[in-house]
Protein backbone atom coordinates (compact mmCIF):
# COMPACT_ATOMS: atom_id res chain seq x y z
CA UNK A 1 0.00 0.00 0.00
CA UNK A 2 2.21 2.48 -1.19
CA UNK A 3 0.13 5.69 -1.21
CA UNK A 4 2.69 8.47 0.18
CA UNK A 5 5.46 7.93 2.23
CA UNK A 6 8.59 8.83 4.30
CA UNK A 7 11.63 7.12 5.79
CA UNK A 8 10.98 8.90 9.05
CA UNK A 9 8.22 10.20 10.03
CA UNK A 10 9.54 12.46 13.37
CA UNK A 11 11.12 15.06 10.38
CA UNK A 12 7.40 15.86 10.08
CA UNK A 13 5.25 17.89 12.06
CA UNK A 14 3.65 16.22 14.53
CA UNK A 15 0.02 16.42 16.06
CA UNK A 16 -1.94 15.43 19.17
CA UNK A 17 -5.40 16.45 20.87
CA UNK A 18 -4.74 18.82 23.82
CA UNK A 19 -5.22 17.36 27.55
CA UNK A 20 -8.47 18.68 27.73
CA UNK A 21 -9.87 17.05 24.38
CA UNK A 22 -13.07 15.63 25.07
CA UNK A 23 -12.94 12.01 23.75
CA UNK A 24 -15.44 11.07 21.30
CA UNK A 25 -17.61 8.25 22.16
CA UNK A 26 -18.19 5.39 19.36
CA UNK A 27 -21.75 5.31 18.55
CA UNK A 28 -21.42 2.27 16.57
CA UNK A 29 -19.20 -0.17 14.07
CA UNK A 30 -20.78 -1.68 10.66
CA UNK A 31 -19.24 -4.22 7.93
CA UNK A 32 -19.68 -2.98 4.44
CA UNK A 33 -21.24 -5.33 1.88
CA UNK A 34 -19.32 -6.19 -0.40
CA UNK A 35 -20.14 -5.84 -4.28
CA UNK A 36 -18.98 -4.87 -7.92
CA UNK A 37 -19.30 -1.15 -9.52
CA UNK A 38 -19.22 -0.32 -12.85
CA UNK A 39 -17.87 -2.59 -15.82
CA UNK A 40 -17.16 -5.18 -12.56
CA UNK A 41 -14.70 -4.16 -10.22
CA UNK A 42 -15.03 -5.06 -6.67
CA UNK A 43 -15.96 -2.41 -3.99
CA UNK A 44 -17.44 -2.72 0.29
CA UNK A 45 -19.70 -0.12 0.41
CA UNK A 46 -18.26 1.74 3.35
CA UNK A 47 -21.81 3.62 4.57
CA UNK A 48 -24.40 0.73 3.82
CA UNK A 49 -26.77 0.15 7.45
CA UNK A 50 -25.18 4.18 8.84
CA UNK A 51 -27.97 6.29 9.13
CA UNK A 52 -27.90 9.66 6.91
CA UNK A 53 -27.79 11.50 9.95
CA UNK A 54 -24.62 10.09 11.23
CA UNK A 55 -23.24 10.96 7.64
CA UNK A 56 -24.13 14.43 6.29
CA UNK A 57 -22.69 15.93 4.58
CA UNK A 58 -20.74 12.06 2.86
CA UNK A 59 -23.42 10.22 1.08
CA UNK A 60 -21.59 7.45 -0.36
CA UNK A 61 -17.83 5.82 0.06
CA UNK A 62 -16.39 2.50 -1.72
CA UNK A 63 -13.67 0.72 -1.17
CA UNK A 64 -12.27 -0.08 -4.56
CA UNK A 65 -10.36 -3.24 -4.36
CA UNK A 66 -7.51 -4.14 -2.96
CA UNK A 67 -7.19 -6.60 -5.91
CA UNK A 68 -4.68 -8.24 -8.01
CA UNK A 69 -5.97 -7.85 -11.67
CA UNK A 70 -4.44 -10.87 -13.82
CA UNK A 71 -3.87 -9.39 -17.69
CA UNK A 72 -7.37 -8.72 -19.29
CA UNK A 73 -9.30 -8.30 -16.20
CA UNK A 74 -9.04 -4.36 -15.06
CA UNK A 75 -12.23 -2.93 -15.02
CA UNK A 76 -13.55 0.78 -14.72
CA UNK A 77 -16.80 2.54 -15.49
CA UNK A 78 -18.79 3.61 -18.46
CA UNK A 79 -19.38 7.25 -19.30
CA UNK A 80 -22.67 8.05 -17.03
CA UNK A 81 -23.86 11.69 -15.43
CA UNK A 82 -23.85 12.94 -12.29
CA UNK A 83 -25.11 16.27 -10.39
CA UNK A 84 -25.35 17.73 -7.33
CA UNK A 85 -22.63 16.72 -5.41
CA UNK A 86 -18.71 16.04 -5.54
CA UNK A 87 -16.69 12.77 -6.46
CA UNK A 88 -13.23 12.23 -4.48
CA UNK A 89 -11.27 9.40 -6.00
CA UNK A 90 -8.29 8.77 -4.05
CA UNK A 91 -5.95 5.64 -5.53
CA UNK A 92 -3.59 3.86 -3.04
CA UNK A 93 -2.52 1.80 -5.43
CA UNK A 94 -2.48 1.32 -9.41
CA UNK A 95 -3.58 3.65 -12.33
CA UNK A 96 -7.28 5.13 -13.33
CA UNK A 97 -7.95 7.54 -16.15
CA UNK A 98 -10.44 9.75 -15.92
CA UNK A 99 -12.04 12.16 -18.23
CA UNK A 100 -15.46 14.22 -18.57
CA UNK A 101 -17.91 16.17 -20.49
CA UNK A 102 -16.65 19.76 -19.76
CA UNK A 103 -12.72 19.09 -20.21
CA UNK A 104 -11.20 17.43 -17.00
CA UNK A 105 -9.64 14.77 -16.42
CA UNK A 106 -6.42 13.08 -16.14
CA UNK A 107 -4.29 9.87 -15.04
CA UNK A 108 -3.82 9.35 -11.09
CA UNK A 109 -1.59 7.05 -9.31
CA UNK A 110 -0.27 5.97 -5.94
CA UNK A 111 -1.57 8.36 -3.51
CA UNK A 112 -3.20 10.77 -6.33
CA UNK A 113 -6.55 12.32 -6.33
CA UNK A 114 -9.18 13.33 -8.53
CA UNK A 115 -11.48 16.12 -7.20
CA UNK A 116 -14.60 16.57 -9.07
CA UNK A 117 -17.66 18.51 -8.39
CA UNK A 118 -20.64 18.13 -10.63
CA UNK A 119 -22.66 20.76 -9.63
CA UNK A 120 -25.20 21.66 -12.70
CA UNK A 121 -24.13 18.40 -13.94
CA UNK A 122 -21.91 16.43 -16.70
CA UNK A 123 -20.83 13.00 -17.94
CA UNK A 124 -17.78 11.32 -17.35
CA UNK A 125 -15.69 8.27 -16.89
CA UNK A 126 -13.01 6.12 -15.14
CA UNK A 127 -11.57 3.51 -16.28
CA UNK A 128 -7.99 2.16 -16.08
CA UNK A 129 -5.28 2.96 -19.05
CA UNK A 130 -4.82 0.20 -21.64
CA UNK A 131 -0.98 -0.53 -20.67
CA UNK A 132 -2.65 -2.09 -16.97
CA UNK A 133 -5.44 -4.01 -18.97
CA UNK A 134 -2.49 -5.81 -20.75
CA UNK A 135 -0.06 -6.41 -18.05
CA UNK A 136 -2.63 -6.57 -15.12
CA UNK A 137 -1.86 -5.82 -11.54
CA UNK A 138 -2.38 -4.16 -8.45
CA UNK A 139 -5.72 -2.05 -7.62
CA UNK A 140 -6.78 -0.23 -4.64
CA UNK A 141 -8.67 2.71 -3.60
CA UNK A 142 -11.75 4.70 -2.21
CA UNK A 143 -14.45 6.94 -4.08
CA UNK A 144 -16.21 8.89 -1.97
CA UNK A 145 -19.05 11.27 -2.45
CA UNK A 146 -19.61 14.70 -0.98
CA UNK A 147 -23.05 16.59 -0.99
CA UNK A 148 -23.78 20.32 -2.06
CA UNK A 149 -25.91 22.52 -0.30
CA UNK A 150 -28.88 23.76 -2.16
CA UNK A 151 -27.04 27.17 -2.87
CA UNK A 152 -24.13 25.40 -4.76
CA UNK A 153 -26.31 22.18 -6.25
CA UNK A 154 -26.34 24.32 -9.58
CA UNK A 155 -22.69 25.63 -9.81
CA UNK A 156 -20.45 25.00 -12.70
CA UNK A 157 -18.61 21.79 -12.52
CA UNK A 158 -14.88 21.98 -12.24
CA UNK A 159 -12.06 19.67 -11.41
CA UNK A 160 -9.12 19.72 -8.95
CA UNK A 161 -5.79 17.37 -9.47
CA UNK A 162 -4.45 16.64 -6.37
CA UNK A 163 -1.00 14.75 -6.83
CA UNK A 164 0.40 12.49 -3.70
CA UNK A 165 2.81 14.90 -3.21
CA UNK A 166 1.05 17.99 -2.85
CA UNK A 167 -0.87 16.51 0.59
CA UNK A 168 0.09 17.37 3.97
CA UNK A 169 2.11 14.60 5.80
CA UNK A 170 2.34 15.04 9.53
CA UNK A 171 2.66 12.36 12.12
CA UNK A 172 2.00 11.97 15.79
CA UNK A 173 4.22 12.61 19.12
CA UNK A 174 6.04 9.65 19.01
CA UNK A 175 5.68 8.96 14.91
CA UNK A 176 3.61 6.19 15.34
CA UNK A 177 1.64 7.38 12.29
CA UNK A 178 2.13 9.08 9.39
CA UNK A 179 -0.96 11.05 8.55
CA UNK A 180 -1.96 12.34 5.24
CA UNK A 181 -4.44 15.52 5.04
CA UNK A 182 -5.60 15.20 1.25
CA UNK A 183 -8.65 18.03 2.02
CA UNK A 184 -9.50 20.31 4.68
CA UNK A 185 -7.47 21.13 8.06
CA UNK A 186 -6.02 19.41 11.45
CA UNK A 187 -4.74 21.48 13.95
CA UNK A 188 -3.59 23.79 11.69
CA UNK A 189 -2.26 21.80 9.09
CA UNK A 190 -3.95 22.20 5.15
CA UNK A 191 -4.38 19.56 2.76
CA UNK A 192 -5.02 20.21 -0.67
CA UNK A 193 -8.21 19.66 -1.28
CA UNK A 194 -10.73 22.76 -1.91
CA UNK A 195 -13.78 21.87 -1.07
CA UNK A 196 -17.66 23.45 -0.83
CA UNK A 197 -18.40 21.91 1.83
CA UNK A 198 -16.67 21.85 5.16
CA UNK A 199 -14.78 18.60 5.84
CA UNK A 200 -11.22 16.97 6.40
CA UNK A 201 -10.01 13.72 4.75
CA UNK A 202 -7.40 12.19 6.18
CA UNK A 203 -5.61 8.83 4.87
CA UNK A 204 -3.30 7.45 8.06
CA UNK A 205 -1.10 4.57 8.37
CA UNK A 206 -0.49 3.67 12.12
CA UNK A 207 2.09 1.16 13.05
CA UNK A 208 1.51 -2.06 15.15
CA UNK A 209 0.34 -0.86 18.98
CA UNK A 210 0.65 2.42 18.00
CA UNK A 211 -2.30 5.34 19.14
CA UNK A 212 -3.40 8.35 17.08
CA UNK A 213 -5.78 10.97 19.11
CA UNK A 214 -6.34 14.02 17.13
CA UNK A 215 -8.66 16.95 17.24
CA UNK A 216 -11.71 17.04 15.62
CA UNK A 217 -13.35 19.86 15.09
CA UNK A 218 -16.87 19.86 17.25
CA UNK A 219 -19.23 20.97 14.60
CA UNK A 220 -18.28 18.13 12.48
CA UNK A 221 -18.96 14.81 11.91
CA UNK A 222 -16.35 11.73 12.64
CA UNK A 223 -16.28 8.41 11.05
CA UNK A 224 -12.85 6.13 10.83
CA UNK A 225 -12.82 3.37 8.20
CA UNK A 226 -10.67 0.55 8.08
CA UNK A 227 -8.74 0.10 4.50
CA UNK A 228 -6.14 -2.82 5.93
CA UNK A 229 -5.67 -4.07 9.18
CA UNK A 230 -7.23 -4.56 12.58
CA UNK A 231 -7.15 -2.17 15.51
CA UNK A 232 -9.59 -0.64 17.97
CA UNK A 233 -11.58 2.99 18.44
CA UNK A 234 -12.69 5.25 21.16
CA UNK A 235 -11.44 5.77 24.52
CA UNK A 236 -13.59 2.47 25.05
CA UNK A 237 -10.98 0.77 22.37
CA UNK A 238 -13.95 -1.04 20.33
CA UNK A 239 -12.56 -3.88 18.11
CA UNK A 240 -12.85 -2.58 14.07
CA UNK A 241 -10.75 -4.57 11.62
CA UNK A 242 -10.38 -4.47 7.40
CA UNK A 243 -14.05 -3.08 5.79
CA UNK A 244 -15.40 -1.92 9.02
CA UNK A 245 -16.64 2.13 9.69
CA UNK A 246 -16.37 3.29 13.30
CA UNK A 247 -19.02 6.11 13.75
CA UNK A 248 -18.19 8.82 16.71
CA UNK A 249 -20.47 10.58 18.45
CA UNK A 250 -19.76 14.45 19.96
CA UNK A 251 -16.62 15.49 21.28
CA UNK A 252 -13.14 17.29 20.16
CA UNK A 253 -10.89 14.60 19.53
CA UNK A 254 -10.70 11.26 17.99
CA UNK A 255 -8.35 8.20 18.92
CA UNK A 256 -7.52 4.73 16.88
CA UNK A 257 -5.20 2.27 17.68
CA UNK A 258 -3.31 -0.70 16.01
CA UNK A 259 -3.53 -3.88 16.97
CA UNK A 260 0.05 -5.10 18.27
CA UNK A 261 -0.30 -7.91 15.98
CA UNK A 262 -1.69 -7.67 12.18
CA UNK A 263 -2.37 -10.14 9.41
CA UNK A 264 0.81 -11.54 7.40
CA UNK A 265 0.21 -8.94 4.42
CA UNK A 266 -0.88 -6.28 6.14
CA UNK A 267 1.91 -4.43 8.25
CA UNK A 268 0.20 -1.44 9.70
CA UNK A 269 -3.44 -0.32 10.16
CA UNK A 270 -4.88 1.54 7.22
CA UNK A 271 -7.45 4.20 7.73
CA UNK A 272 -9.76 6.71 6.42
CA UNK A 273 -10.61 9.54 8.62
CA UNK A 274 -13.91 11.76 7.64
CA UNK A 275 -15.54 14.85 9.11
CA UNK A 276 -17.44 17.18 8.04
CA UNK A 277 -19.79 19.94 8.92
CA UNK A 278 -23.78 18.52 8.45
CA UNK A 279 -25.25 20.35 5.53
CA UNK A 280 -29.14 19.63 7.59
CA UNK A 281 -31.10 20.37 4.31
CA UNK A 282 -33.70 17.90 2.51
CA UNK A 283 -31.47 15.23 0.58
CA UNK A 284 -33.33 13.32 -2.57
CA UNK A 285 -30.66 10.66 -3.91
CA UNK A 286 -31.35 8.31 -6.99
CA UNK A 287 -28.11 7.00 -8.94
CA UNK A 288 -26.47 9.60 -10.24
CA UNK A 289 -28.08 12.59 -9.06
CA UNK A 290 -28.33 14.05 -5.29
CA UNK A 291 -31.15 17.04 -5.18
CA UNK A 292 -33.40 18.32 -2.58
CA UNK A 293 -36.62 17.36 -4.16
CA UNK A 294 -38.35 14.47 -5.62
CA UNK A 295 -38.73 17.19 -8.52
CA UNK A 296 -35.20 18.40 -8.69
CA UNK A 297 -34.22 14.92 -9.27
CA UNK A 298 -37.33 14.48 -12.20
CA UNK A 299 -35.69 17.63 -13.74
CA UNK A 300 -32.22 15.94 -14.05
CA UNK A 301 -33.08 13.06 -15.85
CA UNK A 302 -34.76 15.17 -17.93
CA UNK A 303 -31.32 16.79 -19.09
CA UNK A 304 -29.63 13.84 -18.69
CA UNK A 305 -31.69 12.36 -21.40
CA UNK A 306 -31.80 15.41 -23.60
CA UNK A 307 -28.44 15.76 -23.67
CA UNK A 308 -28.16 18.89 -21.57
CA UNK A 309 -25.56 17.75 -19.26
CA UNK A 310 -23.08 17.44 -22.08
CA UNK A 311 -21.70 15.12 -24.57
CA UNK A 312 -19.32 12.47 -24.98
CA UNK A 313 -16.57 13.33 -26.78
CA UNK A 314 -16.15 11.66 -29.92
CA UNK A 315 -12.79 10.17 -28.99
CA UNK A 316 -14.27 7.41 -27.25
CA UNK A 317 -17.51 7.14 -28.68
CA UNK A 318 -20.55 6.10 -26.97
CA UNK A 319 -20.68 3.45 -24.39
CA UNK A 320 -23.59 4.48 -22.04
CA UNK A 321 -26.62 3.06 -21.73
CA UNK A 322 -27.82 4.87 -18.81
CA UNK A 323 -27.47 6.61 -15.39
CA UNK A 324 -24.75 4.36 -13.68
CA UNK A 325 -23.93 4.91 -9.86
CA UNK A 326 -19.83 5.20 -9.64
Amino acid sequence: MPAVTVENPLTLPRVAAPADAVARPVLGVTTAPSGFEGEGFPVRRAFAGIHYRHLDPFIMMDQMGEVEYAPGEPKGTPWHPHRGFETVTYIIDGVFDHQDSHGGGGTITNGDTQWMTAGSGLLHIEAPPESLVVSGGLFHGIQLWVNLPAKDKMMAPRYQDIRGGQVQLLTTPDGGALIRVIAGELDGHQGPGVTHTPITLIHATVAPGAEVTLPWREDFNGLAYVLAGRGSVGAERRPIHLGQTAVFGAGSSITVRADEKQDSHTPDLEVVLLGGQPIREPMQHYGPFVMNTREELQQAFEDFQKGRLGSIPAVHGMNESGPQGA
